[in-house]
């Protein structure tokens, strides 16, 4: 089976390559993005493989079709980059749909605690021998109460963790899980009791700006929000407006609404063009980074693993268990 590996970085290759040697594939790892321009690179593959910024619309799967390939091979859990309608009964599209609940979580917590007490901008004080504390205020968190937006995998194992500081935790989910020790209640109460807010759901119509301008005119006044899952799930417009009326203390972002063309790339030395995004880097109460939750060694195996079981999978006949 050969398959055209789009978005290739030298971290891809330390755990895919070993996976295609001994699975007996054949990867052609190709820098370049998944975009229609770019799609007869895969030209003689049986299947592609995208990571989350790779948008596959109507219009590309037809094109794929066409090529005669046969499966898109998915480096993550979520799927809103795909056309999903569109592919159902033209093309198989096989998903990661569990890696490292923990890694994700265990990030995000990092993210709540540097934006909380300041320690992004401690270090780059201490590294001038600025010694001085004053403006690096932050709060407990013990006794606190915590909203869990999405008490999947991830969301467990935030929860779990914010226990661990004695928090106070409140979930929504648009499916509850009665099985799990947390006190479910709708968003206007979760967002109006809670210090912290943590984002863990997907991105579907349903969630589209769930955090918008009367989501943060509901919550509490120096309210913490951290979003570790997909950046169009808080309206950025509504959330700088936020920041600027410091209704917000502190936000940790590990993804944007349009972070497709900057996240992963190295743009040190170019103008960036996104005024938004540049806006949100200006707040010294803001930690913005390049949707790294998942990037541990466990995760990165994890996935390589999955992923190729699946393209084994359809290349034997086998039922597709992680088929979108």
């Amino acid at each position: 089976m050969k398959i055209a590996f789009y978005t290739a970085k030298p971290y891809d290759r330390i755990w895919f390559e070993p996976m295609a040697e001994k699975y007996h594939m054949d990867i052609l790892f190709l820098e370049a993005p998944c975009r229609p321009n770019t799609l007869d690179l895969a030209s003689g593959c049986d299947a592609i493989c995208v990571f989350i910024n790779d948008q596959i619309s109507s219009q590309m799967i037809d094109r794929l079709c066409d090529m005669k390939v046969k499966a898109i091979l998915l480096r993550s859990a979520g799927f809103n980059h795909v056309d999903i309608e569109a592919a159902r009964g033209k093309i198989h599209v096989l998903r990661v749909p569990s890696y490292s609940p923990e890694a994700v979580a265990e990030y995000a917590t990092a993210m709540l605690l540097t934006v909380n007490r300041f320690t992004h901008r401690a270090y780059t004080r201490t590294r001038d021998f600025n010694m001085s504390i004053n403006g690096l205020m932050g709060t407990d968190l013990h006794e606190k109460t915590a909203g869990i937006i999405g008490t999947g995998k991830i969301g467990q194992s935030m929860i779990r963790i914010l226990k661990g500081f004695r928090m106070k935790v409140y979930a929504y989910d648009l499916y509850p899980d009665n099985s799990l020790d947390v006190e479910y209640v709708d968003l206007p109460e979760l967002f109006k009791k809670s210090h912290v807010i943590s984002l863990h759901c997907p991105l579907t119509k349903d969630t589209y700006h769930i955090i918008d301008k009367a989501a943060i005119s509901n919550m509490q006044q120096g309210v913490y929000l951290i979003n570790t899952s997909r950046g169009a799930l808080i309206d950025t417009n509504a959330l700088i407006d936020g920041l600027l009326e410091k209704k917000i203390a502190g936000v940790g972002l590990d993804v944007y609404e349009e972070e497709s063309g900057v996240f992963y790339e190295d743009l040190s030395d170019k103008i960036i063009q996104d005024n938004t995004l540049a806006r949100l880097m200006t707040f010294p109460n803001v930690l913005v980074t390049s949707h790294m939750g998942f990037f541990t060694s466990e995760a990165m195996q994890a996935i390589a693993i999955e992923t190729m079981e699946n393209a084994l999978a359809l290349e034997k006949g086998q039922k597709l268990v992680n088929e979108v």
